[in-house]
């Protein structure tokens, strides 16, 4: 019978199922803020493009808590009635623009490009692909905007069949790795990625599972409980059973991303570049010690990783930076170490550092990749999301400042070892 059931059907039946729910997909207040503090600064009353916003819980968050001026689009115009609605109750409707549009089509004139500091997607990109949604939206952003778009991952690479058979039927998840890579491909780097916790499924998935339990009360013969309502029913309780069953095996991912400086090319080195690769960081150093160091680090089979040597192309071809990623150990767990990064003096503070940084960080998390330790200018690594290594237990085996060692958690599904960090002989260390 619900095979024969119209998509408009079941559309406005799952939205009479979710209307006046708190939450549209697994989320939480304290999640906003810190994806907020991840995004990084923002400017003074910034601009902000909530897609697929719902009923509006992170715009009026947004609005309220960093002065945002924030324009939610959804389709569903209930949604947007109740947003209005609570916008002025709380005194934030000159701050919240409430606007019916496809997500999918944002070319008309309430769009131009350049014109948001911060795209906000709450699991909504599901709705046009995630792919598809990292590639199209960061036209929209103004230079140094940032993107948060949280998606759903698998957290295992052995899914269970009841799992992998209730997401092939609604939509395909990737692993974190290949969620990064699509990003990657689509043309962005990832300034961080969070895990979201379990507690942001309950603020979903408790209010929404007494929303079924009330309707299934409802007799069934009554007006108002519809084929489409029906189908609307019998999926959510299959997807609140899969949740119970696998949950373990899934999450939400939330990513925090920039287009990637189209300034300089970056790739892995080939062995034609090892040349160039040794001129520039003797160049950047006082002296031949990096350069040398990475020869060294070359035929150490047990620390060189070949894609996640990188260099950053001039634009005549030539390389212009540099980044080395090389595993280490905290302890005897795996981690990787980040040394040397080098810039031809020729193209010193234009950005072609920061590029091949992060474009190496990229690869490690494609690669699966949990944790990334380096000894360095504070103030310089911080950009990229690094933190003194001691708030981990990490520790150095030589005295340095406590400040100038410096972590990254890329994986924060992976627990975080605890130790000394122990480097490839080629450091002397």
């Amino acid at each position: 019978m619900t095979d024969h059931i119209d998509d408009a059907s079941r559309t406005e039946a799952f939205f009479t199922l979710h209307h006046r729910l708190p939450r549209q997909s697994p989320g939480s207040d304290a999640t906003t803020r810190r994806l907020l503090a991840l995004a990084g600064p923002l400017p003074d009353r910034p601009r902000v493009l909530d897609l697929g916003c719902g009923p509006g819980r992170a715009a009026l968050l947004l609005a309220a808590e960093v002065g945002a001026e924030v324009t939610a689009v959804d389709l569903h115009q209930p949604f947007l009635d109740e947003l209005r609605e609570a916008a002025d109750a709380r005194g934030l409707g000159d701050r919240i623009h409430a606007v019916r549009a496809d997500m999918g089509d944002l070319t008309g004139p309430g769009f131009p490009p350049g014109s948001f500091d911060l795209i906000w997607a709450e699991g909504s990109a599901y709705c046009i692909g995630f792919a598809t949604a990292v590639r199209d939206w960061q036209r929209l952003l103004a230079p140094g905007g940032a993107m948060m778009i949280s998606e759903c991952v698998w957290t295992t690479d052995a899914p269970s069949a009841g799992a992998r058979d209730f997401w092939d039927r609604n939509g395909s998840l990737r692993t974190l790795p290949q969620t990064t890579a699509a990003a990657v491909a689509a043309g962005c780097t990832v300034s961080a990625v969070l895990l979201q916790p379990d507690g942001d499924w309950d603020t979903y998935y408790v209010p929404l599972a007494e929303r079924v339990e009330s309707t299934e009360s409802t007799d069934p013969t009554a007006p108002g409980m519809s084929p489409g309502m029906e189908w609307a029913l019998a999926a959510t309780r299959e997807e609140l059973a899969v949740r119970r069953a696998y949950g373990a095996e899934y999450g939400y991912a939330a990513y925090v991303l920039r287009p990637a400086d189209p300034r300089w090319t970056t790739r892995p080195e080939t062995a034609a570049d090892r040349e160039a690769v040794h001129a520039v960081n003797a160049a950047a150093f006082p002296t031949r010690e990096e350069a040398d160091l990475v020869d060294a680090l070359r035929a150490d089979a047990d620390a060189w990783l070949p894609e996640l040597s990188y260099v950053a192309e001039a634009p005549d071809g030539s390389v212009a930076a540099y980044a080395l990623l090389t595993r280490c150990r905290i302890g005897a767990a795996p981690a990787l170490a980040l040394a040397p990064v080098a810039t031809s003096p020729a193209y010193q503070r234009q950005g072609a550092g920061q590029a091949v940084v992060r474009a190496a960080l990229d690869a490690a998390r494609v690669r699966g990749e949990a944790l990334v330790v380096v000894l360095g200018d504070p103030d310089y690594y911080a950009r990229f999301g690094c933190v003194p290594a001691s708030r981990y237990g990490i520790r150095p085996g030589f005295e340095v400042p406590d400040e100038a060692m410096m972590a990254l958690v890329l994986d924060d599904s992976v627990p975080v070892p605890l130790g000394m960090i122990r480097y490839p002989a080629a450091f002397g260390v």
